[in-house]
């Protein structure tokens, strides 16, 4: 095997399409391994749970080749299906169901879902031909470069309070979540940005009666970091930035983590103001069952009587990859910067074997690294050295 990568996500897809589209790898020299049913799982499975219909980020960010891809592909199904509204904004942001699709468009031309191995991979060791990886099935797979192209969707943030092991209180991006309401109930969701808000929306309108908590006031960015970030407006001063903890900082306050669109400020105000979603702004400070109910006990003094409680709190801010990233860690002395994460080249080189994407790359690429400019630009610095 010439390449294996490891995530069959937004990211994993859009590295093995550049690999085999730009750099002439063949199609039976590349494998995914990924543990979902099929490529982009969970993507999709997140988008659906809290109800997204649009994308957060502009047409040109997409998993195919081409910049304009999605526009050409765009056109062609309109004219088609008629479809209403493909994009909306000055960015073109693109519906959901066209990104879908654009992405299914990109899994076949590549021939993608015949390359995907089913499994998880567990376990990584470094020698001087490549590297060899162990799966969750107990199979070995030799390669002469690998791509760590894990994120944080099976890492999601649970706060303090909030014990896994109580009824009725979910994460809605935990893989095996099924706490969604099947009748009509009162929910608390727990968040204050996108996807909090997201879950909000689509509880309203399946006519739940919804409670939304926040530890602050709604925030208004069109995107989750400023344009800036993806050329040299803040990157020259992030590049020459050599202290990691420092970068580290950068990242953090560059992110405008809990912060919506405007497109759905506007929606999740109207519905605050017709009294279909009632918004409480304050910490949580303790839950508890109560007979058939939860109580939401607020710091603010407040008590939330619902039946359920839906986490919408984002992922945890700890290193991804789990223990197939510690054992290569372990095997090849790995460098790693204070907060855990990779210490790498600018070609995204974590060893002259072993590439990163997503949010092992972050450090190199920034705050944009997590999401769809992330795994373009990372796609960018990989095939220059494939």
């Amino acid at each position: 095997m010439e390449w294996l990568i490891i995530g069959g996500g937004i990211h994993g897809v859009h590295i093995a399409a550049r690999l085999l589209g730009e750099t002439g790898v063949a199609p039976g020299r590349l494998r995914i391994v990924d543990p979902g049913d099929r490529l982009l799982e969970r993507w999709r499975i997140c988008a659906d749970t809290i109800g997204m219909t649009r994308l957060r980020s502009p047409s040109v960010h997409h998993l195919d080749l081409n910049p304009r891809s999605l526009s050409y592909f765009a056109s062609r199904r309109r004219r088609r299906r008629r479809e209403n509204k493909p994009f909306a904004g000055v960015y073109d942001r693109p519906s959901l169901a066209l990104f879908n699709a654009h992405s299914d468009h990109v899994l076949k031309t590549f021939g993608l879902p015949d390359l995907h191995i089913q499994d998880r991979a567990t376990e990584g060791s470094v020698d001087s031909d490549g590297v060899e990886i162990t799966l969750s099935s107990g199979r070995k797979i030799a390669t002469r470069n690998v791509v760590l192209a894990v994120g944080g969707g099976e890492q999601p943030e649970w706060p303090n309070w909030a014990s896994r092991n109580v009824s009725g209180v979910h994460h809605v991006f935990d893989p095996s979540f099924d706490g969604w309401p099947s009748t009509t109930e009162t929910v608390a969701v727990l968040g204050g940005g996108l996807s909090a808000a997201q879950t909000a929306l689509r509880l309203k309108s399946e006519g739940h009666r919804v409670h939304m908590v926040s530890r602050h006031a709604l925030r208004e960015h069109r995107f989750d970091s400023a344009p800036g970030w993806l050329g040299p407006k803040y990157m020259v001063g992030f590049n020459r930035e050599k202290d990691l903890a420092r970068r580290r900082a950068i990242i953090t306050e560059a992110r405008h983590r809990g912060s919506v669109p405007r497109g759905v400020r506007i929606a999740l105000c109207g519905a605050a103001a017709r009294n279909q979603i009632h918004w409480h702004e304050g910490e949580v400070e303790a839950l508890d069952r109560q007979s058939d109910a939860l109580a939401l006990r607020l710091k603010t003094h407040q008590l939330l009587h619902v039946d359920r409680v839906l986490l919408a709190t984002g992922f945890s801010a700890l290193r991804p990859g789990g223990s197939v990233v510690e054992t290569l860690i372990a095997s090849a002395s790995l460098p790693c910067a204070g907060c855990g994460y990779p210490i790498v080249d600018p070609q995204l080189r974590w060893h002259p074997r072993i590439r990163v994407s997503g949010p092992l790359a972050e450090l190199e690429l920034g705050p944009v690294a997590r999401n769809i400019a992330g795994a373009r630009r990372a796609g960018d610095r990989l095939v220059g050295v494939a």
